[in-house]
């Protein structure tokens, strides 16, 4: 319902109010009323949601249009008018209990008191552990708590976060434009699923995300929200505050008694998991720009990298890595370690220019060592256990997977029919690939598998039982039939 106050003189009776937003009267360009209306008056102040384009009269009392944002109103009694919020209902509407993403960031930290007043509703602070470090989980519920929040729910996603979202896309080699190993991309759905569990556990009616209206997070948020639970209301502040930047949140915090992060403000803007870190922002949006040396915070500059090499062995069961140097770990250890391994040998940093999903294209720097190190090591592997025409296809589809996940449609029958496809068949990828790291590089040094379709007496060039070299001239004769053909046809044979 639309928020109505007196501004600056227009005539007798000015009124302002918002623009409408999700779950007001004005949609598809309709204007649509829930119960009978009793008054022109009230007819006024429902139809000023229709940005200030109404026109209503009854005999000689007319509301009409003023400028955008006001409207002139001239009635009966021709007196001031405010139309405020029913009790315990926010401007733009009223919701029972918001499940929001929380960082404990300046941003979220605003969000909460935003929130309550523009909904009227209770706010459950939701923080998801994908692995993003210690420092950023401490003092979380006491800073969510002096925001306003009713309370925090922490989940440590961190193994299911590399089983079931990391895994999948490490068998289906996805991996986006070239370069990407969609770090950020596989991290969100983890999270916005729990935060679905979440509401439902909590009671919620809705959801809300700190994203902005320019980047790809709010559709993978918002895409996984409406294919877990489409019932939920999805909030995105970024999309419907007047806040334009960091000072204006820091104005808000201060209006309204929340806490300011006292933090040093990075000119990166980051995003951190298990998998990767990413870095955007400052001299990084001149794509001519080389990032600062003192950027990185994974994995040490190549050039200053041990000058010797060292080897490692990743054991591999059906397309999925599970030991290092013969030790059996967990996902999220396993790729733990090999991010300290890789880091320290500067593997894994990637500088690329992106197209974002929303259009515009972005320029990035990540850093996934242990992400470097398995892709290699599991492709490796395959060359031993799939044939050539699986490869291909699979190598094909690897795209289209790669997309669907950039894009958010984790959920997507497409991305899970795609999935099963790459479950099956690399059931038989299973064995270990040897590598060695030195100075930003990966080299592949030994495979081996019990799946193996190389065949040492097939591939020799000494004399074999299996393969007769006499063959090959009847199958080049059959091969090459079809340019055969063409030639004879282009000279009048």
């Amino acid at each position: 319902m639309a928020q109505l106050r007196a501004v600056s003189p227009c005539s007798s009776i000015n009124l302002a109010f918002h623009a409408p937003k999700r779950g007001s009267l004005l949609y598809h360009d309709k204007l649509s009323f829930p119960r009978k209306l009793h008054s022109f008056q009230e007819f006024g102040s429902r139809a000023s949601e229709l940005n200030g384009r109404a026109v209503v009269s009854s005999t000689c009392n007319v509301i009409r249009a003023c400028e955008p944002k006001a409207i002139q109103a001239l009635l009966s009694g021709e007196r001031e008018v405010e139309s405020a919020p029913k009790s315990g209902e926010g401007r733009r509407g009223k919701l029972n209990k918001v499940v929001l993403a929380y960082s404990g960031g300046l941003d979220t930290s605003v969000i909460v008191p935003w929130l309550r007043e523009n909904y009227g509703c209770e706010v459950v602070c939701f923080t998801a552990d994908v692995g993003q470090g210690i420092k950023e989980l401490d003092g979380l519920e006491e800073k969510a708590k002096a925001s306003g929040a009713c309370q925090l729910v922490v989940k440590d996603l961190k193994e299911e976060f590399v089983k079931d979202y990391i895994f999948p896309c490490l068998r289906a080699g996805a991996i986006y434009e070239r370069k990407y190993l969609l770090g950020t991309s596989m991290a969100r759905p983890v999270i916005a699923k729990a935060m679905v569990d979440v509401a439902r556990e909590v009671g919620a009616d809705a959801v809300a995300h700190g994203c902005t209206g320019k980047g790809n997070d709010q559709v993978r948020f918002e895409l996984t929200f409406f294919a877990l639970n489409p019932e939920l209301n999805v909030v995105a502040p970024w999309r419907e505050w007047d806040i334009q930047g960091r000072e204006d949140a820091i104005e808000y915090a201060k209006k309204h008694n929340v806490p300011v992060p006292v933090t040093k403000k990075s000119i990166y803007s980051r995003d951190r998991n298990l998998w990767h870190l990413s870095h955007e922002g400052d001299i990084l949006e001149d794509p001519e720009n080389e990032p600062k040396k003192d950027m990185y915070m994974m994995s040490v500059d190549p050039e200053d990298a041990p000058n010797q090499p060292e080897y490692i062995e990743i054991g591999i069961v059906s397309g999925n890595p599970v030991s290092v140097n013969g030790k059996k770990l967990s996902p999220a250890s396993l790729l733990a370690e090999l991010n300290e391994i890789g880091g320290r040998h500067g593997i894994g940093r990637i500088d690329m220019v992106e197209n974002r999903l929303v259009g515009m294209k972005s320029r990035g720097i990540y850093e996934t060592p242990g992400g470097t190190i398995l892709f290699s090591a599991v492709q490796e592997l395959e060359s031993l256990t799939l044939d050539r025409e699986t490869m291909q296809v699979k190598d094909s589809l690897a795209l289209k997977y790669a997309e669907l996940v950039y894009a958010g449609r984790w959920f997507d029958p497409l991305r899970e029919s795609i999935d099963a496809f790459m479950e099956n068949i690399t059931k038989t990828t299973t064995g270990s690939v040897t590598l060695k790291l030195y100075k930003g590089s990966v080299s592949v040094t030994g495979r081996t598998s019990p799946k193996s379709l190389y065949r040492q007496d097939i591939s020799s060039f000494e004399s074999g039982q299996i393969y007769d070299q006499a063959d090959a001239a009847g199958f080049i004769r059959l091969y090459g039939l079809p340019m055969r053909v063409r030639a004879m046809l282009e000279r009048g044979i």
